[in-house]
């Protein structure tokens, strides 16, 4: 064909169209096509309700959040690890979207979208954030989902914050109370000086270190006979690079160094704490059985050899399991 023989641009893309959705039709399975169409029949029906904005706290940082779902729904909060952001729930925040609930995330500050400030990198701001998040939304009688450090952020937002109908169930995944450093009180911890490492790798080379991490330890691709999932590693790159370096370099000492062990004793509403025994991130020993005998209503769910990234690379299971506590 000459170049003169060719198809317009109109007709070009027609074709170009009609050959992608025809490869598209032939590549995805039937199973899994039906259960994206119900998947979006589950976003459209909420569609109007659907939210992404920015709110200014009362110290001017501007904080990213997500609002997805029916207004009267029941609203489940969701609570991102280092050095993340809201888009580390997306498997979650699509699933309990589909079954109707009304799903909300944050990005902390110095996180992904929000303010890449270097004032309030503590536990008590991180957690007056989310109580001025909750207002601005109105959320009341919510159940509050954290990972690691937003584990810790749940665990201080729902003691100090908690009370008036705002909160009715929690769930602690992967999470770092009640304290992960070793101190004299806590000889079973983990060394300053590994901490002191992390540091000294992010300010090093903070890319290189965000690479290392996620192809490494957080999703257990350094064990024997687990495939690396590129997808995966290149996500938490990406929202690891979206956020301050600074933040980040401080936050460290937020998650590893804060001890929240009289926030857990104070929580009165049911709690489910999800750990695995295989965490490399955050110690099994010192964190989810530890924090579930101190919490007054705590039901506990161990797993093998799932890594701590696990609401990711086992998102069927660990959905299921967080579905069945909301349950009951």
């Amino acid at each position: 064909m000459s170049i003169s023989e060719q198809p317009s641009s109109a007709s070009r893309r027609t074709v170009l169209a009609s050959g992608l959705a025809m490869t598209t039709a032939l590549c995805l399975p039937t199973a899994a096509a039906a259960a994206d169409r119900t998947v979006q029949r589950a976003i459209s029906s909420s569609a109007k309700g659907k939210t992404m904005g920015t709110f200014k706290t009362k110290d001017g940082t501007e904080i990213f959040y997500k609002d997805w779902g029916p207004r009267d729904a029941q609203v489940i909060a969701f609570h991102h690890g280092w050095p993340l952001s809201s888009d580390d729930w997306d498997n979650q925040m699509m699933f309990f979207l589909a079954q109707g609930f009304r799903v909300v995330a944050h990005d902390r500050r110095g996180h992904g979208r929000s303010s890449q400030t270097d004032v309030g990198t503590d536990m008590d701001t991180y957690a007056a954030d989310c109580a001025e998040l909750a207002n601005q939304l109105n959320l009341k009688n919510a159940i509050h989902v954290g990972h690691s450090t937003g584990g810790g952020e749940v665990t201080r937002y729902v003691a100090r914050y908690g009370g008036g109908g705002r909160v009715s169930k929690a769930v602690l995944i992967s999470a770092i109370p009640p304290l992960i450093v070793q101190t004299p009180a806590n000889p079973t911890g983990v060394p300053r000086s590994t901490f002191d490492g992390l540091r000294a790798s992010l300010a090093a080379n903070r890319s290189q270190f965000y690479l290392d991490v996620a192809s490494g330890p957080f999703y257990g691709f350094n064990r024997p006979g687990v495939k690396t999932v590129q997808g995966n590693v290149d996500s938490w790159w990406r929202q690891g690079m979206m956020g301050a370096a600074q933040a980040h370099y401080d936050c460290i000492k937020v998650w590893s160094e804060t001890d929240l062990t009289e926030d857990l004793k104070m929580i009165e509403v049911p709690v489910l704490v999800l750990h695995s025994e295989d965490d490399q991130v955050v110690p099994y020993a010192n964190a989810g059985p530890k924090a579930a005998k101190l919490l007054k209503r705590a039901t506990f769910k161990s797993y093998k050899d799932f890594p701590h990234g696990m609401p990711t690379t086992h998102a069927d299971i660990i959905n299921a399991d967080i579905m069945a506590f909301l349950k009951a």
